[in-house]
């Protein structure tokens, strides 16, 4: 009988067809999750006028889902560290798609804000989960690609939602774009069949056989013999307290990674509840105004492959600062008038570096939590990170009340960019000089070590 350390066999393995798996299963998971959070600026210019918002008012509306996304990053996080990560994605997943298909029935703003808020719970639970477990099986070399690709999903959502409501929106009205939102529950059957536990929660449970059978599917070319007993380093109790996430040194980490989410979430959400309003007041038509938001999600899908792509050969942070500071610069230059081409491609610089970059930070913050407290670490940040997108789409109703100039508004956009930058750049330094931190290509399966980060930060 031989000991073997789980997460050295994990990080070993070669992609297979069981990464591949993982990989599209959440993904698919994430493309109706971006659906979902996208729906609201597609059908915004519409509600506006058929219920007679005010800006300030269709501002709240917008928020109520993030408030709801909020409250279910803080719950489910730390729910799915005790019950397991696939019911807590499965839950997170009903949730949502059903709120949602409600919230076509609404015949009133705040029947609306209840079915959005509902929704918003179970889309803040599902993403900081898939997350969690797509890193937690990733091989060290692919880990933030792969997780990268996983994340894309979600800005295929918006694409998805910005194309259909070029069609559905004039044909079927809005409420047909949250009718869509049923579909996917037929695949439900087919998750909760193939999705995997996590390995840390199977042994954490005792349930050692389970785990077994997972690693070999994993590593099939690895030697696991049925009575070889499986050990997990950072495999500790379920349940992580908040302020775990503040021991071993990781205090500056943590709160320098909750700025970064609130900035980087307050610039999508307000770009992706605004973008259409703002083209359409500035002249252009309810079907040039959603190109405009398929463009901005396009652009997230490039950001989110080719961030990952780049963290995975220098790291996570170096990139996140990069594309921090040219996301504030295409976003500061949408105010202006450009020619139609400068201005597609500046949306979809400003997708891939706001939405591509929240799939970064996401990676990065994967990776700077040891395994048994990062779905509690995940579920933060993006708890906190929701704030920043319930700000969002306030900031943007309180600045289309206030009918200031078109490129003000994207000015005001542009500034919680480079403050995202400044606290990743003081991330940076905090481990360098420490000698702590994470990075892409330094931080493994069960977290990171003290002295282990220095040399790639």
């Amino acid at each position: 009988m031989k000991t073997l350390e789980v997460s050295q066999i994990i990080d070993g393995a070669r992609f297979t067809k069981f990464h591949w798996m993982v990989m599209c299963l959440c993904a698919l998971l994430l493309v109706f999750d971006g659906y979902d959070l996208f729906i609201y600026g597609a059908v915004l210019p519409v509600l506006m006028k058929e219920w007679s918002l005010s800006p300030v008012q269709a501002g709240a509306l917008g928020s109520y889902a993030l408030f709801g996304m909020m409250f279910g990053a803080f719950i489910f996080g730390p729910l799915a560290d005790r019950i397991g990560r696939k019911k807590g994605v499965a839950i997170s997943f009903v949730l949502f798609s059903v709120s949602t298909f409600l919230s076509g029935f609404s015949t009133s703003p705040t029947e609306f804000g209840v079915y959005r808020f509902l929704a918003g719970l179970g889309c803040g639970g599902l993403m900081p989960n898939a997350v969690a477990l797509m890193n937690e099986y990733a091989p060290k070399r692919l880990r933030s690609t792969l997780v990268a690709i996983m994340f894309s999903g979600y800005s295929l959502g918006g694409v998805l939602c910005a194309g259909l409501g070029i069609w559905m929106l004039p044909n079927f009205g809005w409420q047909s774009m949250f009718f869509a939102a049923a579909v996917p529950l037929v695949l439900l059957p087919l998750i909760l069949w193939k999705l995997p536990e996590s390995v840390g929660f199977l042994l954490r449970q005792g349930k050692h056989d389970q785990a077994r059978a997972m690693l070999m599917r994993i590593a099939p070319q690895g030697s696991i013999a049925t009575g070889d007993h499986l050990v997990q380093a950072d495999a500790k109790g379920a349940g992580a307290p908040m302020l775990d996430l503040f021991k071993q040194d990781r205090s500056v980490g943590t709160l320098m990674i909750w700025v970064s989410f609130f900035c980087c979430l307050l610039m999508v959400y307000a770009l992706g509840s605004w973008l259409p309003k703002l083209m359409a007041s500035a002249g252009y038509s309810l079907g040039s105004s959603l190109s405009f938001l398929l463009a901005l999600n396009f652009g997230g899908v490039v950001g989110a492959i080719g961030g990952g792509w780049l963290g995975d050969r220098f790291t996570l942070p170096k990139v996140v600062i990069s594309f921090f500071a040219v996301g504030t610069v295409a976003i500061a230059l949408l105010g202006f008038n450009s020619p139609t081409p400068v201005l597609y491609l500046l949306i979809i610089v400003a997708g891939a570096t706001t939405i591509g970059t929240q799939i970064l930070l996401y990676a990065n913050t994967a990776q700077f939590y040891p395994l048994a407290i990062r779905s509690t670490g995940l579920g933060w940040a993006s708890g906190v990170g929701r704030s920043g997108a319930i700000v969002g789409p306030l900031l943007g109703g309180a600045l289309m009340a206030a009918a200031l100039p078109l490129k003000m508004n994207f000015l005001v956009f542009a500034i919680p960019g480079l403050v995202a930058a400044l606290a990743i750049g003081i991330f940076m330094l905090r481990y360098r000089h420490a000698g702590q931190g994470a990075s892409a290509n330094s931080v493994g399966a069960n977290g990171v070590s003290p002295a282990s980060v220095s040399r790639s930060v």
